[in-house]
Parts: C-alpha cells; sequence; structure tokens
C-alpha cells in the first residue's frame, strides 16, 4: 500500500499540490504553518473516517475558493479520490477508478494508521479517544468494521432519539432496533478481540529496547454476546431515558494499556514513557497489517522525530525500514531526517 502520485485541489492551504512519492521516507520540512500536517490530514481522508485532525469537512476548503476541495492519489493501478462540493460542504464524495463509491469501500484498498503531537495524551484523555485509536486499528486489518462500526452507531443513535422523544416508545420498535445493535455490535466486539490478541503476539516478538513493549487489553462496557446485550438494553430503557444516552455497549469499551516492563499503567507513565508506548503499538501494528494483509499500512508521523533523543530517532528509523511501510513524516527541519538516509526523500513544503 503506497501512493505514487498524491493531488490536492483547494484543501486547506494548499490551493494545488502535486507529489510524487520517490522513497520510502517521505519527509515534509518547512516552517510552521507551511501546511505540513495538512497534507498528512489529505492522506488521512483516502480511508474511512473523519481524518487525523476529525475537522468539520467545511473547514478543510481553501479559504479562498468556495468550490469544496478535492484529494486524489494512486497506488497500484488504482486512483482514489475524495472531496466536498460547494453545494454540500459536510457531504464527503468518493471515486474509485472514476466510479462513485461509499466512503467506507476505500479501507479495501488503502489503510492508514498516525500519530500525531495531540495523541500524546492519549492515555490520560477520555476513553473516546482510545476507543477510535483501537478501532483505527482494526480497519487497517479489517475493511468491513468500518460499515458495522457505521450500523452499530446509527441504530445507537435512533435509540437514544426514540428515548429521548417518546414518553411511551413502542416496544416492538426499540426491540427491532436493539436487535440490530446487537448484531452489529457483535461483529465490533469480535473483531476487537481479534485485533488486540494478534497484536499481543506481534509485541511479544519485537525487540523490546528502546520502545517498551505495552500490555494491552480492552475493559468491557457489559456483556460481550449478542443476547445478553439485547437483555440489558431492554430492561434498561428507562434509566437510559434519564441518562439521554445508552450506557453499555462496545460504544462504552476502553482500551487499556500497561508498561510490560513494570506493570505501570500508562496514564501513570510519564511523557516520554507514554510517547514510546504509543510507538510500540503503531511499530507492531504495522507488522501486523503486513503479515495479514500482505502489505504494510501506510503510516503518517506527525513531528515525531523532534521528540525523541538522538538513540531513540535513530532506532525509529530502522524499525520504521524494517516495516516496509511508506512513511510519511513531518519536521520543522529537514536534519530531523538525516538519520534516515538515502530512504528519505525530502520535501520542502512552504506557505502558498
Amino acid at each position: 500500500m503506497t501512493l505514487s502520485l498524491l493531488t490536492l485541489t483547494d484543501f486547506r492551504n494548499h490551493a494545488q499540490l502535486s507529489l510524487r512519492p520517490q522513497a520510502q521516507f517521505i519527509a515534509l520540512h518547512g516552517p510552521n504553518g507551511a501546511g505540513k500536517t495538512n497534507i498528512l490530514e489529505a492522506v488521512s481522508l483516502l480511508v474511512p473516517g473523519r481524518g487525523l485532525r476529525r475537522a468539520a469537512l467545511s473547514e478543510m476548503a481553501n479559504s479562498a475558493n468556495a468550490n469544496g476541495f478535492t484529494i486524489s492519489a494512486e497506488l497500484d493501478g488504482i486512483t482514489i479520490g475524495t472531496g466536498i462540493e460547494a453545494a454540500a460542504p459536510e457531504r464527503r464524495k468518493v471515486r474509485i477508478n472514476g466510479a462513485n463509491a461509499s466512503i467506507n469501500a476505500l479501507a479495501e484498498w488503502l489503510s492508514a494508521i498516525w500519530l500525531t503531537p495531540s495523541m500524546d495524551r492519549l492515555f490520560v484523555d477520555g476513553a473516546g479517544a482510545r476507543r477510535r485509536f483501537l478501532d483505527r486499528l482494526v480497519l487497517a486489518l479489517e475493511p468491513g468494521h468500518a460499515r458495522h462500526a457505521a450500523r452499530y452507531e446509527k441504530a445507537v443513535q435512533q435509540r437514544n432519539r426514540i428515548l429521548a422523544t417518546n414518553t411511551a416508545p413502542d416496544p416492538m420498535w426499540l426491540d427491532a432496533i436493539e436487535t440490530q445493535m446487537a448484531e452489529s455490535g457483535r461483529f465490533i466486539i469480535e473483531a476487537r478481540a481479534r485485533m488486540l490478541a494478534a497484536l499481543d503476539t506481534q509485541l511479544a516478538i519485537l525487540p523490546k529496547d528502546p520502545f517498551p513493549a505495552p500490555d494491552i487489553a480492552l475493559a468491557m462496557a457489559g456483556p460481550t454476546n449478542a443476547p445478553d446485550l439485547k437483555e440489558i438494553w431492554r430492561v434498561s430503557r428507562r434509566k437510559d431515558a434519564a441518562a439521554g444516552r445508552t450506557l453499555i455497549g462496545p460504544h462504552r469499551a476502553d482500551l487499556v494499556v500497561h508498561n510490560r516492563a513494570n506493570g505501570q499503567a500508562a496514564e501513570r507513565c510519564s511523557t516520554g514513557e507514554q510517547k514510546a508506548l504509543l510507538l510500540s503499538l503503531i511499530l507492531a501494528h504495522a507488522a501486523l497489517v503486513t503479515d495479514q494483509r500482505g502489505a504494510p499500512p501506510i503510516l503518517l508521523l506527525d513531528e515525531v522525530a523532534a521528540h525523541l533523543d538522538p538513540l531513540r530517532r535513530a532506532a525509529l528509523f530502522e524499525r520504521l525500514t524494517a516495516t516496509g511501510a511508506q512513511v510519511w513524516m513531518t519536521g520543522t527541519e529537514a536534519a530531523l531526517f538525516d538519520a534516515i538516509g538515502p530512504a528519505a526523500q525530502l520535501v520542502a513544503v512552504s506557505p502558498d
């Protein structure tokens, strides 16, 4: 999974940009505000989801142009693209080889995992961010996960709306929605469990230095089988109506991480240790995707090199090289990527 061409039109500060990757590492360097992260964000929109910033689509269009934006890429003889039109600024369109397609269809062609500075707080922030991170890892392995997650989320929203707006909702109506939640929820739970088990095996065989190996587990919010979930939702309708949301289910699960070396919970580790644990997860996951899908994912690493000491920086580059993944990195100075050597394509980015 490597991009051979990336083209942006009216995306963020890039009115027009065309980039042909010619090395394993695409090292984007330039001053703050030049638009380096914008390029990574564009690549992240070539897979299902809201991208690495989770921003509103209307915010991504170049402010100097009211015609929306387009992102196009070529990989393995396939052209994929996404974007919005001015008439529908919050509706993302997708085209694959010139034909209209669903957003979830992108996962069949490309997988991408990213690490951004905001994710440095992944272990100390709320469970929602860790769930999104977990599901991004699952999606890279199982493209169908996006479809099940979307169906489950839609059903939960319907249930919440019915409970909030109907004083005496039709039980059969709720039964049908909760059946859909249970069916989709089962796929979500099983896919997460498969990914975590395989990832744990991968973590066990990777080098432990200088990035500590994490222990990973899933803290469930409720039972893991569909019949028990349906029964809990049925008896919890009044309680959930009072709370204004569905309190139990896969959408309330949490990813739990500990430092395997000392048993310390990730949220209690130092900032540097937390970063190292995250990198261990990313590296192990890249190896896992390669094993299971026959090709490594695209890795998007925003400002990752600047916050590592020289030893860990060199070790990171070495480990990334071994993954075989196409790696897109950003940094304010080209010198940050010196240790990569000829495997790096240095791309100077300047404000348009």
